[in-house]
This record gives structure tokens, C-alpha cells and sequence, in this order.
């Protein structure tokens, strides 16, 4: 049985992928930006839900899913501003770009394709939501004081609000590992109702 490896995601506008590149640009040429893997900017995407490995024939099941849940919210706006890390800025996995999405739509939106998913036997997400956009990794190689050095980079660096979009749709995205990083292709597209 043929699987798949995907995640629900919001695409990026190009002007906040270009934004997002200039601050990773930015990061990259200062003491401890070398401590990251910075992410391309064609693999920068608001994840909703990872699914991982499924088998194909359950595709159907999550674009209807993502249907129904999408169906029950009119389009909405967010804003992509400032940076963080995961767990935290002293022992960085993650660096990160903030989004900010004041009327509760992407957080209920999350949960209620969560939901869809959670009635066909989908694992329920344990962690709370929490949007963001990962720009960058520790790299594995990183000595303690140079991911160190990353987090205090990421907490000093100030970039205030890189972008609006008006989100109007959710995409399942399929992600082929391979070698020289994650191929992303969009197997479909749940538009968001007109409510």
C-alpha cells in the first residue's frame, strides 16, 4: 500500500516569503547565524496539521475533511511579525517568525480541521496551537555555546511586522524527502466559505 507523507498548511504571499528571506539573510551574517540551517523560502509554510506518512487511498477522506472545516469560515487576514525560538532562546531548536491573527479565525479554523480529522480516526493534535513559521533548525553540528549564540542573536533582532496576507484558502501539501532537503507539491486546495 502506496503512502504519502503530508501536512494542512496555509500558503505564503511572495511578499512575505521575500521578507521572511531578507531577515534569514540578515541572521545568517551575524556572530551565531551560522549555528542555523535556514529554511528555503519555497518550504515556508503555516502549518495547520502534520500528518506524516498515510496511506493514498485516505486522501479523499482529509480533502473532504478540509472541506468541510473551511467551509464554516469566511477568509481572514494575518500578520507575520517578530521572531522567537522553540523551546527558548537559550536552547534553540527552532527559530521562528510570529503570526498574528487577532479575531480567533486561524485558531478556530485549526481546531476544526482537527476535529474533521479526529472523526475519521485521525490522531488528535496533544500540543496546543501555537502559529509560526519556521525559518530556521539548529544544526545538529551546533557546539552548546554557538546555539547559545543563535538565541541571543534571535532575541536581540527586532523586525517588527514583515507582512499582511488575507488568507483565503488551505492547502494539503505532500513533502518528498530528499538528500538536498524537503520537495513540497500541493495536492489540493479547500477555499475558505464566503459566510
Amino acid at each position: 500500500m502506496e503512502s504519502v507523507r503530508v501536512f494542512i498548511a496555509i500558503e505564503l504571499s511572495d511578499e512575505i516569503l521575500t521578507a521572511l528571506e531578507q531577515v534569514q539573510r540578515q541572521l545568517e551574517q551575524q556572530p551565531g547565524g551560522e549555528a542555523a540551517r535556514w529554511t528555503n523560502k519555497e518550504g515556508v509554510h503555516l502549518t495547520l496539521k502534520f500528518l506524516g506518512e498515510v496511506p493514498r487511498e485516505q486522501l479523499d477522506t482529509i480533502t473532504q475533511a478540509m472541506q468541510l472545516a473551511c467551509s464554516r469560515y469566511a477568509p481572514f487576514d494575518l500578520t507575520v511579525a517578530g521572531l522567537g525560538c522553540f523551546p527558548n532562546t537559550r536552547r534553540p531548536r527552532i527559530v521562528w517568525a510570529g503570526v498574528q491573527e487577532p479575531t480567533g479565525s486561524l485558531s478556530a479554523l485549526q481546531a476544526d480541521i482537527d476535529r474533521e480529522l479526529a472523526r475519521n480516526k485521525f490522531s488528535k493534535e496533544e500540543r496546543g496551537f501555537t502559529p509560526h513559521l519556521t525559518i530556521g533548525r539548529t544544526r545538529k553540528t551546533a557546539r552548546p555555546q554557538e546555539a547559545e549564540a543563535l538565541g541571543s542573536l534571535v532575541a536581540a533582532t527586532q523586525v517588527g511586522e514583515l507582512g499582511h496576507m488575507r488568507v483565503t484558502s488551505v492547502a494539503l501539501m505532500r513533502s518528498d524527502l530528499r538528500p538536498q532537503g524537503a520537495v513540497y507539491t500541493q495536492l489540493f486546495e479547500a477555499n475558505l466559505g464566503q459566510a
